[in-house]
């Protein structure tokens, strides 16, 4: 099993990247909380990982804290809760948020976000509830990984990639569309990070 990865980061395309390790690139799927702390292109990351497996072959998920990495494998155990829609729940509000979310029963804010309705909403606040104190309280991180967040290099269309990074978190395309109405940028990441704040609202 694979625990950190550390080395080059060649690709953004969010949710994945891609992280060179002497010559060999590894694919990862990441939270957008991660992705904004990337660092530029061609430059050293080190991450937590995640090693799971989808249609028999491995997937890599990585986070720069093992707060979040122990919320994201606490979030798989619960009954209808995938990778993907642990990836989305981690993207779309803070762990704070959710914790909050959790202990005060907030179903609302938490059915905001995609994939998630009523049911499942119900039983992330029932489930997670005696979860939440054993989970890493202050996010620590590896070696390496920056403390303030990065933009990278600027996309052809930065639009197109936000459209497809909430595609790829589980919104419908018009969904994803009607988020990005209105919201001016030349780089995906606020692009992202605007729409996820105009999600949950």
């Amino acid at each position: 099993m694979i625990g950190r990865i550390t080395g080059e980061l060649v690709e953004k395309q969010p949710p994945l990247i891609v992280v060179d390790v002497h010559g060999v690139g590894y694919e990862i799927e990441v939270p957008m909380s991660t992705l904004y702390q990337l660092p530029t292109l061609g430059e050293t990351v080190g991450l937590r990982i995640h090693q799971g497996v989808r249609d028999e072959v491995a997937v890599l998920y990585g986070f720069f804290s093992e707060g979040e990495r122990e919320l994201f494998r606490a979030l798989i155990r619960v009954n209808g809760v995938g990778p993907k829609m642990a990836l989305a729940i981690l993207s779309g509000i803070s762990a704070e948020e959710f914790r909050r979310s959790v202990e005060q029963r907030d179903t609302a804010t938490l059915t905001r976000l995609p994939g998630i309705g009523r049911k499942i909403a119900e039983r992330l606040t029932l489930e997670m509830q005696d979860q939440l104190d054993g989970l890493t309280s202050t996010p620590g991180r590896l070696p390496g990984a920056p403390a303030g967040t990065a933009a990278g290099t600027v996309p052809d269309d930065p639009m197109a990639e936000a459209s497809a990074a909430l595609v790829a978190l589980g919104y419908k395309p018009a969904e994803a569309q009607r988020l990005l109405q209105g919201l001016e940028g030349d780089d995906s990441e606020q692009l992202i990070r605007a729409a996820l704040k105009k999600a949950v609202r």
